[in-house]
């Protein structure tokens, strides 16, 4: 079994709204961290103040083509296309460990059904 890595990167407010559709394609578990990005536009100063929007990077470890399967998922329904509402991409992983054995088995699940 392949195993890719799905990272997805949001803004805070579109943070329930990704694990909400990741979860419903059939993602499991998600690692989430907070941090602020630089874009290429200058930011935007309100009263001598600059605002910085809160990012959530979300990290979730799927079998290969579930992974796909999300990827599509949040492109379509957040609009991912679209001016600053984010970006998602895969990295395919070598070796795993420490896998929880019920993901594993669901994983095992998705792919009998398939075949």
């Amino acid at each position: 079994m392949k195993f890719s890595i799905l990272v997805a990167i949001v803004s805070e407010e579109l943070e329930d709204k990704a694990i909400d559709i990741a979860k419903k394609t059939g993602a499991g578990g998600v690692t989430i961290l907070h941090g602020t990005g630089i874009g290429l536009k200058e930011k935007k100063i309100f009263f001598g103040l600059t605002y910085e929007g809160r990012e959530s990077i979300l990290i979730f470890v799927l079998e290969r083509k579930l992974a796909l399967e999300v990827l599509k998922a949040l492109n379509k329904e957040l609009q991912l296309e679209e001016e600053d509402h984010g970006i998602a991409f895969t990295i395919p992983l070598e070796h795993l460990a420490g896998i929880n054995r019920e993901e594993f088995l669901k994983f095992q699940e998705k792919i009998k059904e398939d075949i």
